[in-house]
């Protein structure tokens, strides 16, 4: 699937969920047991009405989504949940049935409803869908990050034959806002409240699923995202592929005024001429493949030859006889061609 920037939301595999503490991990793992289409789900030998984005049991059965051995803690992350506005929940005191319910859930990503089958998506199968937006409350919050809220934040912001970014059309790759193909370890920092060494750390550590490319002067650096769902088989660029497309596009804007940081002006230029360059990589193959289609035509043996201007000289004692031009024209108007000539014969007179 290409998931283009335009899209509001990207997919989430099941068992790729993020690892380490953080709201946004919590969120991820309720969104993966919430109901998928509307029925009745069965918790405790109860059979509940749910709806799509929602579950209905008790908390030991969040305690056990949410991966704590412990009630109160379990709850409280809920309710900041819902101080964020990322779940809904009400826990009846009296029979202790908990529902809570995703806020951000994604409906218009799917075709029809599935009428059939169960209700609750088998654990660690299938995609969520994520809107995009969703880790934008925490960032306009200043909320420190914790591991899961960072690796969620990258997740979302993945593109894939994003048509402003060139680099998006050798693998998925991660960008922030039309500008933001390009990052820096200084704004990520500054995004989730961390020391530039700490990003540095969790991008060693989290290596399996975000490869960095750091990139030549102070342009920043390029990150891709190897888990990515795109729907064919993707392999990383090399750093010889990166810097090439990267010179095309500073030649391509070499005339453009300097504003800003280096960072800061490249990062326009590849939104400015990323469009062109993947259009004319394009149209390269297009005509590549038009070359793999025309037949060579056989070797001329016959050619025209004008009338030379000294007929004393030439050996060929052209002069004052007549030919007749192939279409008709007067050869006396005009210089050539004026009559056939072998050329097989012509070069075996000429080297013997």
């Amino acid at each position: 699937m290409k998931c283009l920037m335009k899209y509001q939301w990207v997919k989430l595999p099941r068992n790729h969920l993020p690892e380490g503490k953080g709201i946004m991990g919590a969120w991820a793992r309720l969104a993966s047991r919430a109901a998928f289409r509307k029925g009745h789900a069965s918790y405790c030998g109860h059979s509940n009405a749910v709806t799509p984005g929602m579950w209905s049991g008790g908390v030991v059965g969040l305690k056990s989504i949410l991966g704590l051995k412990s009630r109160q803690k379990a709850l409280e992350t809920l309710e900041r949940l819902q101080e964020l506005g990322y779940v809904r929940y009400d826990l009846n005191a009296k029979t202790k049935k908990l529902d809570y319910q995703i806020t951000d859930w994604v409906v218009n990503c799917s075709e029809a409803e599935c009428m059939e089958g169960a209700v609750y998506a088998t654990d660690g199968y299938g995609f969520l869908c994520l809107p995009r937006s969703i880790t934008e409350r925490l960032a306009d919050e200043h909320y420190t990050f914790e591991e899961a809220d960072a690796w969620l934040d990258l997740w979302c912001h993945s593109v894939w034959a994003e048509p402003n970014n060139a680099f998006s059309d050798l693998a998925p790759v991660i960008q922030y806002g039309k500008y933001g193909a390009l990052l820096t370890l200084e704004t990520l920092g500054q995004r989730w409240g961390w020391e530039k060494t700490k990003v540095w750390r969790f991008f060693k550590k989290h290596g399996d699923v975000f490869a960095l490319y750091r990139l030549p002067g102070s342009y920043g650096c390029l990150i891709f995202n190897k888990l990515y769902p795109a729907g064919t088989e993707v392999s990383l660029p090399t750093q010889a592929e990166i810097v090439r497309i990267l010179d095309e596009i500073r030649i391509l804007g070499g005339n453009v005024q300097k504003k800003g940081s280096d960072h800061e002006h490249i990062n326009r230029l590849i939104a400015w001429y990323s469009r062109r360059l993947t259009s004319a990589a394009g149209t390269d193959a297009q005509e590549s493949e038009a070359e793999n289609r025309v037949a060579l035509s056989v070797p001329y043996i016959r050619a025209y030859f004008s009338l030379c201007r000294n007929c004393k000289n030439c050996g060929y004692g052209c002069k004052g006889k007549e030919y007749l031009s192939p279409m008709g024209i007067e050869t006396s108007k005009i210089r050539g061609p004026c009559g056939p000539a072998d050329i097989t014969k012509i070069a075996k007179e000429y080297f013997t």
